[in-house]
C-alpha cells in the first residue's frame, strides 16, 4: 500500500529545495500538483494518490517516480536495466511446414534478455535479433512445438549452415535451406517424416537465421 504522507514529504523536500529551504506547506504541495487545496486535503485524509498529477510532476521536474514510491535511485535503476536488452517477440506469427503469418507486423511484445545470454545467442548485440514461435514437429527433435526460436535478421546467406525461417506464398517455413546445383531450393526438416519442400528462388524470401531458443514447458 503507498503511503501519501511519505510522497508528499518527499515532494516538500524538492520544493524546499527550490525555495531556498523554506517553510513548505501542503497548499504548496496541492498548488505543484495543479489540485485544489480542499480537493487535495481530502486525498491525503482518503490515501488516495493522484497518480496522473504525480506523474506530470515528475516529468516535469525530470525526478524519477520510483524515488517518490520506492526510494530506488536513478543509478541503481540503470544498473539493473543495463543488465538486460529487449527483443521484439511476434507472439501471433508462427512458423511451420506449412501456413502461418508471412509479415512482420506491430504486434509484438518484448522480451528482456540477460545481456550475458545474449552475447551468447548473438555477438552483434540484439539489433537484428526478434523471436517468434515454432508450429508443428518438422524439426523435431532440434526444435519442438510451441518453442520460442531467435532471429538474427541481418543473416539470411543460405550457404552458411543451419536453420532458417522462410517467407513463401504459403506462409513461413523454419527449414535448413539449401541451394541444389540445378538452382531450386529446397526447405530439409530435421523430422525425417516430412519430404524436402522445393521451391524456386524466386518463390522464397529468407527473413533471418535462427540462432537460439527456448523449448515451451
Amino acid at each position: 500500500m503507498y503511503d501519501l504522507k511519505l510522497v508528499i514529504d518527499k515532494i516538500k523536500t524538492i520544493l524546499a529545495q527550490e525555495n531556498g529551504n523554506g517553510k513548505i506547506f501542503d497548499k504548496d504541495v496541492a498548488k505543484a500538483l495543479d489540485i485544489p487545496q480542499t480537493t487535495f486535503a481530502t486525498m491525503k485524509k482518503r490515501n488516495s494518490i493522484p497518480f496522473k498529477e504525480i506523474l506530470h510532476f515528475c516529468a516535469m521536474k525530470k525526478l524519477s517516480i520510483n524515488w517518490l514510491f520506492f526510494d530506488q535511485d536513478v543509478e541503481m535503476l540503470e544498473a539493473q536495466t543495463n543488465k538486460y536488452c529487449q527483443v521484439r517477440y511476434f507472439m501471433d506469427i508462427r512458423a511451420s511446414a506449412g501456413g502461418g503469418s508471412n509479415a512482420f507486423d506491430d504486434n509484438y511484445k518484448l522480451l528482456y534478455i540477460d545481456k550475458a545470454i545474449m552475447n551468447i545467442i548473438s555477438p552483434f548485440g540484439a539489433k537484428d535479433i526478434e523471436a517468434i514461435t515454432v508450429d508443428g514437429d518438422s524439426m523435431e527433435p532440434t526444435l519442438q512445438n510451441g518453442s520460442i526460436v531467435f532471429i538474427d535478421r541481418s543473416q539470411t546467406d543460405i550457404n552458411k549452415d543451419g536453420i532458417y525461417i522462410a517467407s513463401t506464398n504459403a506462409g513461413l517455413f523454419i527449414k535448413r535451406v539449401r541451394q541444389r546445383v540445378d538452382g531450386m531450393i529446397e526447405l530439409i526438416s530435421d523430422n525425417k517424416a516430412y519430404s524436402p519442400e522445393i521451391m524456386l528462388p524466386e518463390e522464397i524470401n529468407i527473413v533471418g537465421r535462427v540462432v537460439g531458443n527456448i523449448e515451451s514447458l
